[in-house]
């Protein structure tokens, strides 16, 4: 659409609000009522462009920028908008070269009993060593993979990945406990997720137990319901990048695992990135432990890092703990390394009391 005759941009950004409005009503189709919505992008003759071709690319840039925040809106260009649609689409190539040449690899951070640290899983968090940059964390690429559709592809590969090494640590006899591996929520969205799963789980011989019949409800707790799995993989419905975005907010998700005899199980693992330096922190923290214990919900408190932190969550009924306290994340040599120590301490421990 070409404006003419435009005083001030206030004056385009009216028209704008005025066509989403128009095109956001719904009309009938038939018998059926359906609507849509649009993004709409602007460039500024002569401010953004001289030219009618750039004025057009310019005003799609932008366009893409409004679909990025949310959709349903409109976005004015601006000259850093191409700086970063050419950083964009660099990441983007690069993100698939590497999973080209599999540059991507799986650290596992330890997750232990908050009252006798014994090892009771992990959790799977992915990082990619860039060849130029080195290892990069899960934050500065994830978010571009949702947003170009590579997530799907990265999601697939973190899920074999993972179950690939928990065959190779049930060859050997690693007693790791279950692996957590989380999963992004646009990708949770779609059906592949399940087909993904089932298909590298039948290819390694990853055995996830179900007990209890499956009742109908809500698509996506059915879906929770297929993926939750005995001590082999359970896979997280969150951000891809680990939580790692919301470490200094306490951060609740569920995952059903099974189901009674005649009604299904709370009986679920929750993570909780927590940040105790307040008594309101402290409180809030609290309060989601006693609500999660009430519905049979098990806690997993992430980001521990002090001995302080550790001993207030075990003192409220925090069962499981996650953080630098415990362990870095590591691949899995240095996380074989974490259990076969745990194994030799708790041998040690029983034998000198043997003796006592």
């Amino acid at each position: 659409m070409l404006l003419r005759d435009v005083n001030h941009w206030d004056e385009v950004a009216s028209t704008a609000d005025r066509l989403l409005q128009e095109i956001e009503k719904p009309v009938y189709i038939g018998s059926r009522l359906a609507g849509v919505s649009a993004s709409i992008g602007v460039a500024l003759f002569p401010d953004d462009a001289s030219d009618h071709e750039t004025l057009v690319s310019h005003a799609d840039t932008a366009m893409y920028v409004a679909k990025s925040l949310g959709r349903g809106r409109c976005s004015f260009f601006r000259a850093e908008f191409n700086t970063q649609l050419l950083a964009n689409l660099q990441l983007e190539q690069e993100m698939r070269q590497a999973l080209e040449r599999d540059e991507f690899v799986l650290f596992y951070q330890p997750q232990v009993d908050a009252g006798t640290g014994v090892l009771s899983g992990c959790e799977a968090l992915i990082r990619w060593r860039h060849p130029v940059r080195g290892l990069v964390p899960p934050l500065e690429f994830i978010p571009a993979a949702e947003q170009c559709g590579l997530i799907s592809e990265i999601g697939a590969w973190t899920i074999r990945t993972a179950c690939a090494q928990i065959a190779r640590w049930k060859r050997s006899g690693i007693s790791f406990g279950s692996v957590a591996v989380n999963v992004s929520a646009l990708e949770f969205r779609s059906h592949r997720l399940l087909d993904t799963l089932t298909s590298a789980m039948a290819d390694f011989g990853v055995a996830a137990a179900r007990t209890g019949d499956r009742t109908d409800g809500d698509r996506a707790d059915d879906r929770y319901r297929h993926l939750a799995g005995d001590r082999g993989t359970a896979a997280c419905a969150g951000t891809a990048a680990g939580g790692g975005r919301f470490r200094n907010r306490l951060l609740v998700a569920g995952l059903p695992e099974a189901a009674a005899s005649r009604r299904r199980s709370r009986s679920t693992a929750a993570s909780c990135a927590t940040c105790l330096t307040t008594s309101d922190d402290r409180v809030l923290v609290q309060a989601i432990v006693q609500l999660a214990a009430a519905m049979g919900i098990q806690v997993i408190a992430e980001g521990v890092e002090t001995q302080a932190q550790r001993s207030f969550l075990h003192g409220i009924g925090c069962g499981l703990l996650q953080g630098y306290l415990i362990s870095r994340p590591q691949e899995a040599d240095g996380f074989e390394r974490f259990v076969r120590q745990g194994a030799r301490e708790r041998k040690a421990a029983a034998q000198d009391s043997i003796e006592a």
